[in-house]
């Protein structure tokens, strides 16, 4: 508990991650100065001299101030994002993805109620908050009915849904958001890079299946005894049903959701279709993944709203519209600074020339590739626990490690993958986690003066088991040369 105590006084005390970014690119100006004065360089795998530009100086100011709304408006992650998450966004606001994952949860049978519930957890991320919101407390009240304590169905809700987060079958809001970090790191090097939101689409699907059956393991084998009995049983939680309306909206949307597959199917292998053929780097379909993604959402929770009620006209789109915008504030926010520490960062050739010294410094050590990313797995590990916010951590990251890996020939994609094992695993027991005091509140319910260490000694096994298989599928993943997902090779070739 004093461990647990340090890391939540730490995290606390460190700034917001906006004020990080700009004590980050002040950092930048004064290295650049610094190392441009003392005439450092390093030459690149073609043999080409790189120094440092000086920020400082007045051709550094002018490039500050001449291209400051440019970094901002060209950031890779802020359009993929905003437009990716009006979709999604919307679909949660009507109703349709929480009365989706309310049905789904509460219409299995008690045997598969631990499958189904943390393969649920883990695809809920799809849901943005649904998952905490929705599914922890639903199961807790399933595990009541069929005679099993409530601190299981939070524990195999609560693992799903954090520890899981970076897992799922389908595309989600992560996506974009991380190839966007991915792809301004490997501009660094590499400036007509492109990094498909769909990079690590197959090793998720993997991913998704093999930590349901971990998740189930862990849960009969070590925590369901822990907590067997320590709960009160006679505590009566009920949860409410769907009415007619709301279950009538959901079959229709949901039967929309497989029109527009259907349509989607047609347009990519129709040779006339529009997401027919090859793009650029990817096939058209992939290059469109975040538009898709919006009709996917937007259709259905749009009908689903109509007909459940939730939207009766055109205001209340536009202004659930702007609700899913007003939440994303704080990210638009991080992005504007983001944006310029990575601008920075790439101008004043810091990231080249820390990018060529790192990675001949690993290319030296001659460490396999399996041993690296398990010790950057590791490193996002330990960061999470300080760090909660993804976005924020991997904005730091992605500049430094991705075009670093990419010099001893590890690709952007697989360095996401890894950032996303680390990201999750350690969620359900850092303090940092903005979630944590819901859980402690649910958990509560049933125990009497539960706190932090309750949540974290029942998810700790979850931690443990997770990063373990988590690795080693990474790792066997690698050797199999099997890509990572359509456009997400696992090599980079200088």
């Amino acid at each position: 508990m004093k461990l647990l105590s340090f890391i939540e006084k730490s995290g606390n005390k460190l700034p917001d991650p906006a004020s990080l970014f700009v004590v980050g690119t002040i950092t930048i100006f004064i290295l650049s100065t610094l190392i441009a004065n003392l005439g450092w360089s390093v030459v690149d795998p073609k043999g080409n001299t790189i120094i440092a530009f000086d920020l400082s100086s007045s051709e550094g100011a002018w490039w500050l101030l001449s291209t400051m709304v440019k970094n901002f408006i060209s950031f890779p992650p802020l359009g993929i994002v905003l437009v990716g998450m009006l979709g999604i966004g919307l679909a949660e606001k009507t109703g349709f993805l929480p009365a989706l994952l309310h049905f789904s949860i509460t219409h299995v049978h008690q045997r598969l109620l631990t499958p189904a519930t943390m393969f649920l957890g883990i695809i809920s991320s799809i849901a943005l908050d649904a998952g905490y919101v929705v599914l922890i407390p639903i199961a807790a009240a399933l595990y009541i009915a069929a005679g099993r304590s409530p601190l299981t169905g939070i524990a195999v809700s609560f693992a799903g849904v954090s520890a899981g987060f970076s897992a799922n079958l389908f595309i989600t809001a992560l996506d974009p958001l991380l190839a966007g970090f991915t792809q301004a790191g490997a501009q660094i090097i590499d400036a007509d890079y492109q990094v498909a939101v769909t990079g690590n689409w197959w090793f998720m699907i993997v991913s998704t299946i093999i930590l349901t059956c971990v998740g189930c393991f862990v849960t009969e084998r070590f925590v369901e005894p822990a907590v067997k009995g320590v709960a009160d049983q006679n505590l009566d939680d009920n949860y409410s049903e769907l009415n007619k309306a709301e279950r009538r909206a959901l079959l229709y949307s949901v039967l929309s959701v497989f029109l527009l597959l259907i349509v989607l199917f047609f347009a990519i292998t129709l040779s006339n279709g529009p997401l027919f053929g090859e793009g650029k780097r990817f096939d058209r379909w992939i290059e469109a993944t975040v538009p898709l993604l919006f009709i996917l959402f937007f259709i259905p929770g749009l009908i689903y709203g109509l007909l459940a009620g939730t939207v009766k006209n055109d205001r209340d789109v536009a202004n659930m519209l702007g609700e899913v915008m007003a939440r994303l504030g704080p990210y638009i926010v991080l992005a504007f600074f983001a944006a310029q520490f990575i601008a920075a960062f790439n101008q004043s050739g810091l990231g080249q020339m820390l990018a060529i010294a790192g990675g001949q410094f690993l290319r030296q050590l001659m460490v396999q590739d399996a041993l690296l990313l398990s010790c950057f797995v590791l490193m996002v590990v330990m960061i999470n626990l300080v760090i909660g916010s993804s976005s924020a951590k991997y904005a730091f990251f992605a500049p430094v490690f991705v075009p670093m890996l990419m010099q001893i020939g590890i690709s952007p994609e697989l360095t996401q993958a890894a950032y996303r094992v680390g990201d999750s695993v350690s969620n359900v027991i850092t303090p940092m986690n903005p979630y944590m005091i819901i859980i402690i509140i649910e958990v509560r319910k049933y125990v009497r003066g539960s706190g932090l260490g309750t949540v974290v000694a029942m998810m700790l096994p979850y931690t443990i088991a997770f990063l373990i298989v988590w690795l080693i599928l990474l790792v066997v993943w690698v050797n199999t040369g099997l890509p990572l997902g359509p456009g997400g090779g696992l090599f980079y070739k200088l």
